[in-house]
């Protein structure tokens, strides 16, 4: 869970440092970014929803040391494709580029990071209180749709959003 936090932190400030160039560019450069993310989370979405149950079990995490856990999770959130292209896809609908860029990105990398860290604590105490149960193939099938239900309906609301500026 902790290093998720810095991952994310890492992946949106370099999806966002690119993506500022780009949002007050042109409305068609948005528009184009938008139908692509908005694509991709679909397709990904739908992906997640059709291996629903075909999850294993991870290596523990107590098989390795919590330097070697915390150092992983950071680089793989990182490097995360779908996490650049969510973060892309998903967060030009929150900015006005009509003001300032930096302020508005320093504070959505901040509301992000942070409600990613204390989603990744929430998660990761359940999981420990429910890890019986999550091994059930019923319940992984139950989890993968929900998540895939989740991703294609922010890839259609994210389809659906106009730029207002």
């Amino acid at each position: 869970m902790a290093g998720v936090a810095p991952g994310d932190a890492v992946a949106m400030t370099a999806s966002l440092a690119g993506l500022g160039a780009l949002v007050p560019a042109s409305a068609t450069l948005f528009t184009v970014l938008n139908w692509a993310g908005a694509a991709c989370l679909i397709w990904r979405g739908w992906k997640l929803w059709r291996s629903a149950g075909a999850c294993r079990r991870a290596v523990s995490p107590r098989e390795r040391s919590a330097l070697a856990v915390f150092g992983h999770a950071a680089l793989v959130t990182a490097l995360n494709p779908k996490g650049i292209v969510f973060f892309i896809a998903f967060v030009p609908q929150f900015v006005d580029a009509s003001a300032p860029i930096a302020p508005q990105f320093t504070v959505l990398i901040a509301t992000f990071v942070s409600l990613a860290a204390l989603n990744a604590l929430a998660l990761a105490l359940l999981a420990a209180r429910l890890r019986d149960g999550l091994r059930r193939p019923s319940v992984l099938r139950a989890v993968g749709r929900t998540g895939g239900a989740a991703m294609i309906g922010m890839g259609v609301l994210t389809a659906l959003t106009r730029r207002t500026a």
